[in-house]
């Protein structure tokens, strides 16, 4: 971050669109902003999006700003905001995955060996992992249908496939282990 005076100058300037000015106050914040949102979210792609939501809404409502405390604190407190109500729509949507995953699965004869141990596997998931593997595995959506249907990106919901065949994986050859 430049010298006081340099900041004040950045935000009189941002205030009148100078896109440099802009560029200059995103140089010296973003960082923080990032390590905050990844610190509250645990995901770089969605501590990505936060700091890029978190600056521009303080590059929209710039005018609010009035100087009463530094422009930093102005800003962790509109990424926190955005962390909050991002955690809150996270909270949601697990409970809406998880919802969607009790009352959509497809009941696996309890005597049927093939297929009951990939239910058990799959019942163990984290409901956003069962969803992305569900709906690409067993409803063959793509990625970009699934993230959609998830309302995330497409690499989150790559992410969440690549994670749940691991673990998948792990878990059935331990089962069929046991059972030789």
């Amino acid at each position: 971050m430049g010298p006081p005076d340099a900041e004040s100058d950045w935000i009189s300037a941002s205030r009148n669109g100078d896109p440099v000015a802009i560029e200059s106050l995103i140089k010296s914040h973003q960082r923080m902003l990032h390590a905050l949102a990844f610190r509250m979210t645990g995901s770089m792609a969605d501590a990505e999006d936060l700091t890029q939501e978190t600056l521009i809404q303080a590059f929209q409502q710039i005018d609010r700003f009035r100087g009463e405390s530094a422009f930093g604190s102005w800003l962790y407190r509109i990424a926190v905001n955005k962390c909050l109500n991002w955690r809150n729509r996270e909270q949601r949507r697990s409970a809406l995955h998880e919802q969607w995953s009790r009352d959509h699965e497809r009941p696996s004869p309890s005597d049927d060996p093939e297929t009951r141990p990939v239910q058990d596997a799959l019942a163990k998931l984290h409901p956003k992992q069962r969803a992305a593997i569900v709906l690409t595995v067993f409803e063959e959506k793509s990625h970009a249908e699934a993230a959609r249907l998830l309302g995330c990106s497409e690499t989150t919901v790559s992410w969440r496939v690549f994670s749940a065949k691991r673990k998948l994986r792990r878990w059935l050859s331990a089962g069929k282990a046991r059972h030789e």
